[in-house]
């Protein structure tokens, strides 16, 4: 082997920036519910996007007999569930939200959400929750 293949590829590269996950917790681009996770039966961290946080546990003035906790529970348990299920580092997932004050739950309230487990900033295994158009 020659000195350029025993180096990495990246070994001498400048590194421009880091965002780590930390930051965006502190940011508030992720919001940490782990303590939440927890209880569903989940062993590793666990955030959510600001997206899935706005549209999905946050309640619309217009709903009502609803509040956060609750709407988090059913996309953590729902997320449970999946990965009992699921192999791999990302899953699919989906669960009806209700956004509306409609009496009945429709297909239109049927969300799909993404989840990926990878290296938190030690290496530690995370789970984020997202949009299936986020990454």
């Amino acid at each position: 082997m020659d000195e350029q293949t025993d180096r990495g590829f990246w070994d001498d590269a400048e590194v421009i920036s880091i965002y780590t996950r930390g930051q965006a917790l502190e940011d508030g681009v992720l919001v940490d519910v782990s303590e939440v996770a927890r209880e569903a039966g989940i062993k590793f961290p666990v955030a959510v996007t600001r997206a899935v946080w706005s549209n999905y546990v946050e309640v619309p003035e217009d709903v009502v007999a609803q509040d956060e906790i609750g709407r988090l529970w059913d996309i953590l348990w729902m997320l449970r569930c999946q990965i009992r299920r699921s192999q791999g580092e990302t899953l699919h997932f989906q669960l009806y939200v209700r956004n509306h004050n409609r009496e009945r739950l429709t297909r239109q309230d049927l969300v799909t959400l993404k989840a990926i487990c990878g290296p938190g900033d030690d290496a530690e295994p995370v789970v984020t929750i997202m949009l299936p158009d986020e990454d």
